[in-house]
């Protein structure tokens, strides 16, 4: 590959530089590199302080990558008054939130609940021998295996976390000679990725050393291949549920309207329970409301998504998280996702923000925060299915987006003030508003 500038030249070393010779570096990948620096250092915080804490956070780090930090505010759940925080670049999602945190605090607001808070590793292997030895090995050792984590587990215990359960697992059937150590936990408040694996590695060494001198074992059945031991981000019995309800002729002005909003409301979640590609733009809506809220209280967006689209699938076919029913004249409006939050640990212990946004919440604990990230995708849902089976989700949209093109286009506050006014009452698109600013411009 020639190394022409943009394609990346071959560096060896990199992430031995310093910062400032990293920048150097990468500068030069650029046709300006003045330019390309000038944007880098606009990011970086004025406190070198703060800044060395955020270049800490990872590897290789050169600058901050920015995300819009805004609030909810008027969201009731359980009762409680709250204002949520999501960082999220996507234009109309906070007003999104905001729209039915409003809509449903004059209604009882939102109820949330936990139903479980049990995560789950494996410590994955091979054996190549009769599986009954196996069964009968573990059951002999299974103390011996438990007792082997007491000082990993011994401060996590003291606060009534710990391992839950431990158990054999044969999956051979898939794949030959593959077995399990099913691992269950309760972490409290931490999220618990880095003591979870720390439980299970250990008991992967333990097992490989008991097998390496069990008696009854052949010499071929004493070595057990450990593969790996990870924690796994499919956590069906951490789960937590939020949910709405009001007679279905409060839900609207009259009466007429409320009751075919409601059925038409009930039908489109239906839609998504049984038509895949509806369902996955229809649970990407919820996300948009819960992976905000994750990112600002510092929690891991990646494993939690992957977990909820896991358990959207764990019939066999992708389908809606959300569900809605009219019962005896009654709206409901509910929503099941398995969510391992944390809020001790991690980031949420070290950056500014992160803390400032659990201040805002309460300073929840994990339960807590799993509620509250679970109305926020709720609540997000509501919103967009609300205005698909009503106006349409894109007048709505465009008009939240119309600063970013506005601002695409460069426009002046005087055009952005005129634009406003405008598109109050005209559909807003890229082309139209191109079309305005001609117009402005040629004034």
């Amino acid at each position: 590959m020639s190394n022409q500038k943009g394609q990346g030249a071959f560096v060896s070393g990199f992430s031995k530089k310093t910062k400032a010779e990293k920048l150097d570096w990468i500068s030069q990948q650029f046709n300006n590199p003045s330019q390309a620096l000038e944007v880098l250092h606009n990011y970086n915080h004025n406190d070198q302080a703060l800044q060395a804490l955020h270049d800490e956070f990872i590897e290789n780090a050169l600058t901050n990558f920015y995300m819009p930090l805004g609030v909810a505010p008027n969201f009731i759940i359980n009762g409680k008054t709250l204002t949520i925080p999501m960082a999220i670049e996507e234009s109309s999602v906070v007003a999104a939130a905001s729209k039915a945190a409003k809509f449903w605090s004059t209604k009882g607001g939102f109820n949330a609940a936990i139903m479980g808070t049990e995560k789950v590793g494996h410590v994955h292997f091979m054996y190549h021998g009769d599986a009954q030895k196996l069964i009968t090995f573990f059951e002999k050792y299974r103390s011996s295996l438990l007792a082997s984590t007491d000082e990993i587990t011994h401060n996590m215990r003291s606060r009534g976390g710990g391992i839950t359960a431990l158990s054999l697992v044969d999956k051979s059937d898939a794949i030959s000679d593959y077995y399990q150590l099913d691992v269950r936990f309760e972490t409290q408040d931490a999220m618990g990725a880095n003591f979870i694996n720390s439980c299970l590695e250990q008991l992967g060494t333990t097992l490989k050393a008991l097998a390496a001198k069990h008696p009854d074992f052949s010499e071929k059945e004493k070595v057990i291949e450990i593969v790996m031991s990870i924690l796994s981000n499919y956590v069906p019995n951490c789960m937590v549920e939020a949910a709405v309800s009001c007679p279905v002729n409060e839900l609207l002005a009259s009466p007429e309207d409320s009751r075919l909003f409601a059925e038409k409301f009930v039908q489109a979640v239906r839609i998504a329970a049984v038509e895949p590609f509806r369902a996955v733009t229809h649970n990407k809506g919820i996300m948009n409301g819960i992976d905000a809220v994750v990112m600002a209280s510092g929690n891991d967006f990646r494993a939690v998504a992957a977990g909820i689209h896991a358990h959207a699938a764990a019939s066999g076919q992708y389908q809606s998280l959300s569900k809605a029913e009219i019962k005896d004249g009654i709206f409901r409006f509910s929503l099941r996702v398995p969510l391992a939050l944390g809020t001790v640990g991690g980031l949420t212990n070290l950056h500014p923000l992160v803390r400032w946004c659990h201040e805002l919440m309460g300073t929840p604990n994990a339960q807590e925060l799993m509620q509250i990230v679970a109305v926020a995708g709720l609540a997000q849902n509501f919103a967009a299915v609300k205005s698909l089976v009503t106006t349409g989700i894109q007048q709505g949209h465009m008009k939240m987006h119309l600063l970013n093109i506005l601002n695409q286009h460069q426009a002046t506050e005087a055009e952005k003030k005129a634009a406003i006014a405008h598109f109050k009452d005209n559909p807003v698109s890229h082309h139209t508003v191109a079309n305005l600013l001609v117009k402005l411009r040629g004034a």
